[in-house]
């Protein structure tokens, strides 16, 4: 259940609450639907859970919808993901006439009328094609920066037809005729993955997983693709274990009915070898409090992507005081404050470099993890979120 926007004055900034009252007066009673592919799993679906009662609160008639799709669909629309990040992943005019079939489908069963409709990523994208009424805007949460020419193709000769389009990044936007936004994703300190626990709560869970506080843990989290290169991260820790005694944990999901992940934790299982100061760990979508465990006994995160759409998990393991090394895919590069809230790195050795300076220096890594805190504070809390999305409602569903 969301709590009261009151309990968000004390980790929002000053006067944040207050506006957000004056604000939700101006757009109160009109609707505003999302659509997306999953009610769980994925940083867009743990935002929707959290924003959208908030709206709702606020006066505001927000509704979630999922689309429905069976395999088939899912399995294509991965292929176009991977596509829209870079891969030369080509959809044949079947996987095309496929992926139609299903948001037309899904047109037919959801009620798509509202004030506001934003649609979430490539999924239900299509679904512009039944529009009937209401503004529509396409929330972009890829990384878009260099897509492969014919996945780019097939899925803008939707969103032209769109009434505006949002990016998490100015890299990811490119040349359309409708307007673009910035709207950055967020996090919520009061969700299950960002509330406070305490030490024996955090012991908890790490002796319920088996690792112990022996030395100091690095952490890297996300799901098993190769985009997030977790065999970077070992091949970074092998390098930093010569000169510390310390622990890599490799916190992943995303490999139920996927293929590149089965692969991909089968990789780094192999890599990681007989290693017991390697922890491999497979959870489910929605462990968020194993998640919030790991990133508060981290002593160091470790974020090496090589394509990111944001990267949520950075702000998450900030907002816990933690520094974090990250590369500079996506939207990591715009959350971390080089050389204050944590370090950007290029390379697997720039990662070791970093991290050694950091353990010989453990006053830094506090003095680091409180500026990050605090940078999330002023930047990527939700609060923050829902004051740009009001704002969007305001702006496109004018009475």
């Amino acid at each position: 259940m969301v709590q009261e926007l009151d309990e968000y004055r004390d980790f929002a900034p000053k006067g944040t609450v207050e506006f957000l009252y004056r604000l939700s007066a101006l757009v109160a009673g009109r609707s505003f639907l999302h659509v997306n592919s999953v009610r769980y799993g994925g940083g867009i679906a743990e935002i929707l859970r959290r924003l959208v009662p908030m709206m709702k609160a606020l006066g505001v008639a927000a509704r979630w919808d999922v689309i429905a799709g069976d395999q088939e669909f899912f399995d294509i629309t991965k292929r176009l993901a991977n596509g829209l990040q870079g891969r030369k992943e080509d959809l044949t005019e079947a996987m095309e006439q496929a992926y139609l079939k299903i948001n037309q489908r899904n047109a037919q069963t959801l009620k798509l009328d509202a004030d506001l409709v934003m649609i979430h990523d490539l999924q239900p994208a299509a679904l512009i094609e039944q529009k009937s009424g209401g503004n529509w805007i396409w929330r972009c949460h890829l990384d878009l920066a260099k897509p492969h020419q014919q996945s780019w193709s097939f899925l803008r000769r939707f969103i032209v037809r769109y009434d505006a389009a949002i990016f998490s990044m100015p890299g990811f936007a490119h040349r359309l005729s409708i307007p673009k936004f910035l709207i950055h994703p967020s996090i919520d300190p009061l969700s299950q993955k960002n509330l406070e626990l305490s030490r024996a709560e955090v012991n908890e869970v790490l002796v319920r997983l088996g690792i112990p506080r022996d030395k100091p843990i690095l952490l890297q989290m996300g799901r098993f693709e190769r985009f997030n290169d977790p065999l970077g991260a070992i091949k970074a820790y092998r390098m930093i274990k010569k000169y510390h005694r310390c622990r890599l944990i490799i916190a992943g999901s995303g490999v139920m009915h996927d293929q590149e992940g089965e692969a991909v934790l089968a990789e780094v299982q192999e890599a990681a070898g007989k290693d017991s100061d390697i922890h491999v760990l497979q959870l489910p979508p929605e462990a968020d409090l194993e998640l919030n465990a790991l990133q508060r006994a981290a002593t160091i995160v470790i974020q090496k992507s090589i394509k990111e759409g944001f990267g949520v998990a950075v702000s998450e393991s900030m907002w816990k005081g933690k520094p974090v090394i990250g590369s500079t895919a996506g939207g990591i590069a715009a959350q971390i404050v080089d050389g204050v809230t944590g370090y950007t790195v290029y390379s697997v050795e720039g990662v070791a470099f970093r991290a050694r300076y950091l353990l010989n220096n453990p006053g830094l890594i506090q003095r680091m993890g409180g500026a990050a805190r605090e940078h999330v504070r002023r930047n990527f809390l939700i609060t923050r979120h829902l004051s740009d999305y009001l704002t969007l409602l305001k702006l496109f569903a004018k009475q």
